[in-house]
């Protein structure tokens, strides 16, 4: 079989809108080859070594298995990042987190920054590459995760990120930010889609956050203020229909200038607020 007949064999057993787009990059992961590749060898004849291992890798995704799992690596924010299943995969939505974070950290500004439940490093690795001059901390409590962060913070030459084991806040004692930031766990723990799709292959610690799914985020708003610095900002990811639950819950914590922010999709799915400094909080 030649290239093109490979591909639209893998397709068809995928299946779906993404089928073609998948089968593409395994064939790819398989021949180390760029993209263009694809064009320029159409017609040529796959080797039986590498049609035996295509075909083992569309076997895997036909069973469920991601795609980001099965070649050990997404992109994010034009981040070649290392994953395996002790992270969540980085989704193009949280680069809107990212966003919202960088308008509030000046170019050559000197800041402290943490970043909460870090996985893979996708979002600190982010913001450490944008503003160099800024100190990240990113946490988390899975050990797995975190070595998988700091080769992803050595292969990409990002060196102002550090990396410490704990359960949110536990690890920072005493030390407050400039800007907080966190994709915590926000799926309700008997919420049907954990058993659907890639979320079933990933780690469910980092998906699942009790009844509503709100738990870790209401810890994280309640501690917040305590490592805060006057004026700084805590930015939150959230499900697609929290945003009110999250806005009232950093009401309650006492932050001001409350926001909600949209998605590509048009989905409320950042929320965030203002840590008072003490003119704020006198008014």
């Amino acid at each position: 079989m030649n290239v093109r007949e490979c591909l639209a064999a893998a397709a068809a057993r995928l299946g779906g809108e993404e089928g073609r787009l998948e089968a593409e990059v395994l064939l790819l992961h398989v021949v180390q080859r760029p993209r263009v590749w694809l064009y320029a060898h159409a017609d040529d004849a796959l080797p039986a070594a590498a049609l035996l291992k295509f075909d083992e890798l569309i076997q895997r995704r036909a069973q469920g298995e991601p795609v980001a799992y099965i070649v050990g690596r997404r992109e994010f924010w034009s981040l070649d990042l290392l994953v395996n299943p002790a992270t969540l995969i980085p989704r193009a939505d949280t680069e809107r987190l990212v966003e919202l974070a960088l308008q509030r950290l000046a170019p050559g500004q000197h800041v402290d920054v943490a970043d909460l439940g870090t996985g893979s490093g996708a979002v600190a690795l982010a913001i450490a590459h944008e503003r160099t001059q800024a100190r990240v901390v990113a946490t988390d409590a899975s050990a797995a995760a975190l070595a998988v962060a700091r080769e992803n913070a050595q292969e990409n030459s990002i060196v102002n990120v550090e990396f410490v084991q704990g359960y949110w806040f536990a690890p920072l004692d005493g030390r407050r930010f400039g800007l907080i930031v966190s994709n915590p766990p926000y799926i309700a723990a008997d919420d049907r889609h954990l058993q659907q799709g890639d979320l079933r292959f990933e780690p469910a610690a980092a998906l699942a956050a009790g009844r509503d799914g709100l738990d870790d985020i209401r810890q994280i708003v309640a501690q917040a203020g305590g490592h805060l610095l006057p004026g700084a900002w805590l930015l939150l990811e959230h499900g697609y229909d929290q945003a009110e639950a999250v806005r009232a819950l950093l009401q309650q914590a006492g932050f001001v200038e409350i926001d909600s922010w949209r998605d590509l999709a048009g989905q409320e799915r950042v929320s965030g607020g203002c840590w008072p400094g003490p003119e704020t909080a006198e008014m």
